[in-house]
């Protein structure tokens, strides 16, 4: 009868004991997150001292971006822009709350495998940041101290919140312990989390302090070879059409980069080595501000651009011409008998990018350039030195950050995009986009402007056509064109009769090869097809709708 008694009191405590700890869940959840603000703040702070890229969020962010398929990358830039990194550095932390409060949730029914979830989190930390490019071992020890203090947090927390009350203490309730000192303990966490995270910023900060003062040193000489005045007549007087000089804040970008690089322009060097390189160099950028500097109006356009896309800009820029480098290392291209066709480019965050020596190397203006708009180049722009190459897409060319070029071939070797299922080669298509009136637009019937920018790097454009609801092309009047390697305006008078309509732009190169029709996406090598827009005309004054 006394064992049937001792289990009957066993199991009614245990069905007691339950509902307990299921009350305790809400505090659970509170120390998860808790905790990972902990270990987020102390991370935060690590990443500081060892670089910034190998910051838990960050690692994570770019393992991500590597391993995204390229239709869901397009499918981001296309809809989000730029604010594409935002929107994942923000989801990564989404995730790591839900998995922080699961750990809290969990440690509070068994600490050792709440504990054990928060370790293999900075286990998987600790691993992105090892597959980023250019990694080595330390870049682990943000996650893995990160995690270390989170766990560290959540046994004091959960401890303090399961403790067993005081002999002779009054009943708590659902808490162990009293919620006015649960809520101390919690705010102490917080405050002390906010104060090591605002630390590890302002030394973040202060590391990139350097790079800042060394950009603001950069005084960019005169170009032996300046770019001629944009032609009178290059920008329309239209309305609503783009600029033909776009200013370094509206200029696309375009990258995989979660945290800008801060390059410090006193320790920058750049090193070109490979097949055929019989002298191999090793520059620093005053050295190479000493070479003569070409000045060159260049329209850049980015690989994912749908058609009628935002994601093109045109700008000055000054820099050194490449063909002028790889020649002093000794570098000849394919038609002149050198075994390497391929010129590969890496970043400081290793980013690589192939672009044909031959190319290169045919005449063109293909820079390194210095300066963008007459200042040194932006830090989202590459500085101190970045690539820039027309009549190329900026995946094959724009290499931002430039630290290394190396020579090879296509055969053995290919570039990040490229191993992502782009194109080896990318020349920029003939393209041609209406900037106004906009989709959807309600203009007044009668003489309506119809503008916008054509675009053919290295070919030019030599005509723009614009139809209405699929009838004969009309040709427009171009403006001024600021030499073959620039965007171009146009603008067409529309006698715009009341209702809806439809209207479509297309191009005709410098070669002659008019702009095809036919629709396709930005993989592998570009979109084609013609942007059309979609508007309702209004009846004028004193007419019926």
């Amino acid at each position: 009868m006394d064992g049937e008694a001792d289990g009957d009191l066993l199991m009614t405590t245990r069905v007691k004991a339950d509902p307990g700890r299921r009350r305790l869940i809400p505090g659970g959840a509170v120390c998860g997150l808790v905790a990972a603000c902990a270990g987020l703040a102390v991370a935060e702070l690590a990443s500081a001292a060892v670089r910034p890229e190998a910051s838990p969020v960050t690692a994570v962010g770019g393992a991500v971006v590597d391993r995204t398929p390229v239709g869901v990358k397009e499918w981001a830039v296309r809809e989000f822009g730029t604010a594409d990194k935002l929107l994942l550095a923000l989801g990564i932390v989404l995730v790591l709350g839900a998995v922080a409060v699961a750990a809290g949730v969990l440690a509070v029914r068994h600490l050792p495998a709440g504990i054990a979830l928060v370790g293999c989190f900075g286990l998987v930390g600790a691993a992105a940041a090892l597959s980023r490019p250019e990694a080595n071992w330390h870049d682990a020890l943000p996650s893995l101290v990160g995690a270390v203090v989170s766990a560290g947090v959540l046994y004091l927390l959960v401890g303090a919140l399961t403790r067993p009350p005081a002999v002779g203490a009054p009943p708590g309730g659902a808490w162990s312990m009293d919620r006015r000192g649960f809520g101390r303990l919690v705010g102490a966490a917080l405050v002390a989390s906010a104060g090591i995270g605002y630390a590890g910023r302002r030394l973040g900060a202060y590391g990139s302090a350097g790079a800042t003062a060394s950009r603001a040193d950069v005084v960019l000489p005169e170009p032996a070879v300046p770019a001629p005045p944009v032609p009178p007549g290059a920008q329309l007087r239209v309305p609503g059409i783009s600029r033909f000089i776009t200013p370094d804040r509206d200029f696309y970008r375009v990258d995989t980069a979660l945290v800008v690089p801060r390059v410090d322009a006193d320790t920058w060097r750049l090193r070109i080595h490979g097949e055929g390189v019989s002298n191999p160099l090793d520059i620093g950028l005053r050295e190479l501000l000493a070479r003569p500097l070409v000045e060159h109006d260049i329209t850049l356009c980015c690989v994912s651009n749908e058609v009628g896309g935002p994601y093109v800009g045109n700008a000055r820029w000054l820099g050194v011409r490449l063909a002028d480098l790889l020649r002093e290392a000794g570098v000849r291209p394919p038609s002149r008998g050198g075994p390497a066709d391929q010129l590969v480019a890496s970043s400081v965050d290793g980013m690589t990018i192939g672009t044909p020596v031959e190319t290169v190397m045919d005449g063109r203006d293909a820079l390194l350039a210095v300066g963008m708009n007459g200042e040194p180049l932006p830090f989202a722009h590459g500085f101190p030195v970045r690539m820039v190459v027309p009549g190329l897409y900026g995946y094959v060319s724009a290499c931002k950050w430039l630290r290394e070029l190396r020579l090879t071939t296509f055969a053995a070797y290919d570039a990040y995009w490229v191993r992502r299922s782009w194109a080896q080669q990318g020349p920029v298509k003939t393209q041609s986009r209406i900037d106004t009136p906009r989709p959807s637009a309600e203009p007044v019937e009668g003489r309506v402007a119809v503008a916008g920018v054509a675009w053919a790097q290295h070919r030019g454009i030599d005509r723009v056509e614009v139809r209405v609801d699929g009838g004969p092309w009309q040709e427009a009047r171009l403006g001024a064109a600021d030499g073959n390697d620039t965007w171009r305006q146009w603008m067409w008078v529309w006698e715009a009769p009341p209702g809806r309509h439809t209207l479509e732009v297309r191009a005709t190169d410098g070669t002659g090869a008019v702009q095809t029709g036919e629709r396709r996406g930005t993989v592998p090598d570009g979109a084609t097809g013609w942007h059309s827009v979609a508007v309702r005309v209004r009846p004028g004054p004193g007419r019926k709708a």
